[in-house]
């Protein structure tokens, strides 16, 4: 259910948003088209009345002067030149300038106000106008308001020694007033009709685009809904073929793997039971062992001789050194099985640990009648590991071979270099192992059964396993049954670069 809420939320979203941006886009497209719609026609009214003010002068002033010799205006040629223009267009208004920009007369200006007599024209654009020949776009200031700017023509005059300017604007105030309101008021209309009739479309069509948009996204959201179900198998199909190919294959990525922890954390509840089995089976055992000799000792004190009572004790610390070895092998593994052992890597001779390791053995070794040689050349070079976990798994390596060889058996050690690696192969001539079962005997509380059970808690592998793969390499298992064991892993040369 919440799914589905999540889902409706989302298109929900995606469609506001999508209309909202609809909305904007049509406010900014009216804007946008009055104001070029403007422009365009204030330009296109520019150009096309250029040389009006030339024109004005090329006509008129042949006969007549605007200004007589006493520096009078001539008011009836102006209101002439008024009558003939506002009778073609009434939006153009005539205005007479000095050299300086000053208004000398105007019909449509009352010019017995003070304020009148007192403006002045910026003539910059004015003669930046004459210079393009009227071929740009320029604005000028509007003599009746001079904070606003208007379109004009505008043409310089010299009439019996008297100089100025005849200034027209092409769109007067009122003009404008009135086309503004009109223009806008159709504008609006035709933008608001347009945007309304194009956001009814858009939005059916965006409706139906984010709906398609999201199929993909809601089969996410089914296969998490179906796996929250317990349905820990669907997954979402041709996943790198959808349109959110990275989503759909990190979710049937992210299913998998909580599927393999799932299938791990029952494993290890599997081997949890298993090894609390074992370990109170492998402590339950020595500590009985010591618990009874002891009861015996405590209870027939005075009629044991000295040499039974040598061999109760004995068997007490035999007993004990098991249970001593046990616990170290479970916290050692442990502390592996955690990653809390970070190996100090460094460079150090493996023949010298392999010639130390040898000599060490060598009693053991006698002790059950076992032959133990150490094959390697001269020149062996450095590794790079943890020389004490090195030395750890070598000789847990030993222990099993001494454990498993029988007697007049032979243990070899060879250490030989292989490319850029060096190899360390402890080779028995035990018992062999069964292909079927070389893949579990580096499982912890995993042992082969051999023709004569040996004791052990089955830990000794499983720590060699785990030291190896701190070094970033693998073991290997090479055995047949009655033909001896060999295990070899490898370790990097040291380089020198």
């Amino acid at each position: 259910m919440s799914d589905n809420i999540l889902s409706n939320r989302l298109i929900k979203r995606l469609v506001f948003s999508f209309l909202a941006i609809l909305v904007l886009a049509g406010v900014s497209y009216t804007i946008a088209t009055i104001y070029l719609s403007n422009k365009y026609f204030y330009e296109t009214t520019q150009r096309l009345h250029s040389n009006l003010a030339q024109d004005l002068i090329d006509e008129k002033f042949i006969d007549q002067s605007p200004i007589d010799s006493a520096g009078v205006v001539n008011k009836a040629l102006f209101g002439d030149i008024m009558h003939d223009m506002m009778a073609v267009n009434r939006a153009i208004e005539v205005y007479l300038l000095d050299l300086d920009g000053r208004i000398q007369y105007s019909v449509v200006l009352d010019h017995d106000a003070p304020d009148t007599n007192l403006k002045k024209i910026d003539l910059a654009p004015i003669k930046k106008f004459i210079s393009s020949k009227g071929q740009n776009y320029i604005l000028g200031d509007d003599p009746k308001n001079l904070d606003n700017k208007q379109v004009f023509s505008a043409a310089h005059f010299d009439k019996n020694g008297k100089e100025g300017y005849i200034y027209i604007i092409l769109a007067g105030e009122d003009y404008l007033a009135t086309r503004n309101t009109l223009f806008n008021s159709y504008a609006l209309k035709l933008g608001l009709g347009t945007s309304l009739l194009t956001l009814f479309f858009a939005a059916v069509l965006g409706i139906l685009s984010v709906w398609y948009l999201t199929k993909n996204l809601r089969a996410v959201v089914y296969a998490a809904k179906r796996f929250q179900q317990g349905d820990l198998t669907y997954r979402i199909k041709d996943a790198e073929n959808t349109d959110l190919a990275g989503v759909a294959t990190t979710y049937n990525e992210m299913a998998d793997t909580i599927l393999n922890d799932i299938e791990k954390i029952k494993s290890l509840e599997v081997l949890r039971r298993e090894l609390i089995a074992n370990i109170s089976h492998d402590l339950r055992t020595p500590l009985a062992i010591m618990q009874g000799y002891i009861e015996t000792l405590q209870m027939k004190d005075i009629e044991l001789t000295n040499e039974q009572r040598s061999d109760y004790l004995k068997t007490i610390k035999s007993s004990g050194e098991r249970l001593s070895k046990l616990i170290s092998q479970l916290f050692e593994y442990s502390k592996l099985e955690a990653n809390q052992i970070e190996p100090q890597k460094e460079p150090f001779l493996i023949s010298e640990l392999a010639n130390d390791i040898h000599r060490n053995y060598q009693v053991l070794a006698a002790q059950k009648n076992i032959s133990l040689k150490l094959e390697m050349k001269k020149g062996i070079p450095l590794v790079f590991a943890d020389i004490s976990l090195v030395e750890r798994a070598i000789q847990n390596l030993m222990d099993n071979a001494l454990k498993f060889t029988p007697e007049k058996g032979e243990i070899i050690v060879k250490i030989e270099p292989k490319g850029k690696n060096v190899e360390i192969t402890i080779k028995d001539s035990g018992p062999g192992i069964r292909k079927e079962n070389q893949a579990l005997i580096f499982e912890r509380y995993r042992q082969t059964k051999t023709t004569k059970q040996k004791e052990g808690a089955g830990l000794g592998l499983a720590i060699v396993k785990k030291i190896i793969e701190l070094h970033n390499g693998s073991i290997k298992v090479l055995s047949k049954p009655n033909e001896g064991t060999a295990f070899s892993f490898s370790l990097p040369v040291y380089d020198t670069a």
